[in-house]
Order: C-alpha cells, then sequence, then structure tokens
C-alpha cells in the first residue's frame, strides 16, 4: 500500500516542481513575512520589529488568508483536471485502491507546503532573533506553533478542495465553487465572529464563542497562534473568550482533517469515471 501511496506523492511534487508552485509559494510567503516583520511598523513612522505578540498577531492575519487560497490553487484540480485529460481513468485501471490515490495526493501536497511554510517562517524566525532582544526559547516556541497551525490550516483548504474538485464537472466550476467557499469560511465567518467578540453582547456566552470558533478551522488557527503569544499578557480578546487548552485546539484541527479526509475517500469511492 505504501508503495503506491509513495509514487503517488512523488508525482505530485514533481508536477509542483514542474509548475513551480514550490519557487512561487516560497518566495511569495518569504517576501511577505519579512515585509509584515520588518516593514509593518512603517505605517506608524518608524521601522523596528514589533513586539512578539503584536509580530505574531500580524503573521497569523497574513497566514489565515494567503494560505487557504495557497491551498485552494494546489488542490482545485487535482481530480476533474486529471479526469479531464484521461489521467484518472487511466490511473484507475492500475492496481491502486481510491483511498492510495487520495493519501498519495495528499502526502505530496503536505511535503510541498510543509517545506515552503517551513523555510519562510524559519528563515523570519532566524533574522527576528539577529535583530532583536527577544528570548530565543519565545521566538523558538511561537514560530513552531504558527508552522505547525499553518501547515495543518492549509492541508484542510487542499482536503477541501479534493471534494469540490470530486463533485464538480469542470476546473473553472471547482475554482469559482471554492473562491466563494473562501470568501464565506476565512472573510464572512471570521468578521462576522470578531465582530461579535469585540462587540461583547451580553447574551452570548463565553462557551457559545468557543464552539463558533471550533466549527471553523480558520478561526481555530487564530486561536492557537493567540493562545501561545498571549498566555503571558492576557491582552487577546479571543484568547480571553477561548481559554481553551492549546491540545484541544490542535485536536480540533486535526479532528477537521479526518472528517474531511473521509468525505473525500467516501465521495471518491462513489464517483462514477
Amino acid at each position: 500500500m505504501m508503495t503506491a501511496v509513495l509514487t503517488i506523492a512523488l508525482k505530485e511534487i514533481k508536477d509542483n516542481f514542474r509548475n513551480r508552485w514550490f519557487l512561487f509559494i516560497g518566495i511569495m510567503l518569504t517576501c511577505l513575512s519579512l515585509l509584515i516583520t520588518f516593514a509593518g511598523s512603517a505605517v506608524s513612522g518608524e521601522l523596528r520589529v514589533a513586539d512578539l505578540p503584536l509580530l505574531m498577531a500580524s503573521l497569523s492575519s497574513m497566514c489565515v488568508y494567503i494560505l487557504p487560497l495557497i491551498a485552494i490553487l494546489l488542490s482545485y484540480d487535482s481530480f476533474i483536471g486529471e479526469e479531464e485529460s484521461g489521467t484518472l481513468l487511466l490511473l484507475l485501471s492500475y492496481p491502486v485502491t481510491r483511498l492510495q490515490i487520495i493519501l498519495g495526493k495528499l502526502l505530496g501536497h503536505l511535503w510541498v507546503l510543509s517545506c515552503t511554510i517551513s523555510l519562510a517562517f524559519l528563515l523570519t524566525a532566524f533574522l527576528v532573533l539577529l535583530s532583536t532582544s527577544f528570548p530565543l526559547i519565545s521566538v523558538a516556541v511561537a514560530f513552531t506553533h504558527l508552522i505547525l497551525s499553518s501547515i495543518l490550516l492549509t492541508l484542510c483548504f487542499v482536503l477541501l478542495g479534493y471534494i469540490v474538485s470530486l463533485l464538480v464537472v469542470e476546473k473553472a466550476k471547482a475554482i469559482a465553487v471554492l473562491l466563494f467557499m473562501w470568501v464565506l469560511i476565512v472573510l464572512v465567518y471570521d468578521l462576522v465572529l470578531l465582530a461579535l467578540m469585540v462587540a461583547d453582547l451580553q447574551g452570548i456566552s463565553n462557551s457559545v464563542f468557543q464552539v463558533l470558533i471550533i466549527i471553523n478551522p480558520s478561526d481555530l488557527f487564530r486561536a492557537i497562534i493567540s493562545g501561545v503569544v498571549n498566555e503571558q499578557v492576557s491582552s487577546s480578546k479571543m484568547f480571553s473568550i477561548t481559554q481553551l487548552p492549546t491540545a484541544i485546539l490542535y485536536s480540533g484541527l486535526l479532528l477537521w482533517l479526518a472528517v474531511l479526509l473521509l468525505m473525500s475517500q467516501q465521495i471518491f469511492s462513489r464517483k462514477r469515471l
């Protein structure tokens, strides 16, 4: 089983190298991360690295919008593209199961995204340590959580891309549906939730806010970063409301991955080609 999965994953990695996705994602993430870190304070009339909680909040805000878009662009044609070209039918003629195909593609995308995200944020963390007096352990912990939660967030949207790619009949419809879902999940839902938190409505308890955060992967990502960098200062509104252990927030993202993987496997197993 593993040989087939690794073979499909290797093909996915080669395709991403051939299409320059690896290079494009790496350069874009690195440039955005460095600009936010070292030029983000330019609007206040000075150039300096912000305090660590504020810096991580800025980087997480960038990630929560950019990373899902990257995942969508990588995955929207994973199945419908191969179906249109006929390679998916050819692949299924070999002794390989549909679950192995999904796992192989997911493993390939995991490798590409993990490498690009890790390189971008590790370079940023190294330069932050060189240019500031932030404690090494604080920077290491903050950026480790940023990298891990970023990878899990992107995998959620990669699997969402697989599901849509299996359900539609054209690549154009796949990208249109996924962009609409990105607007709803990342922009609309996130802004409405943040507005409710800031409004501090008396009729909504913290437990309701916690449920609203858990049912959206992008808000789980925000809550993880907010909890990690604000444990000592406790100044974040989201942190004060969430009050959930980081392990539970990570478990929420892993549960999202398991549910989306199961859904994509079920849809693929029933799909007629």
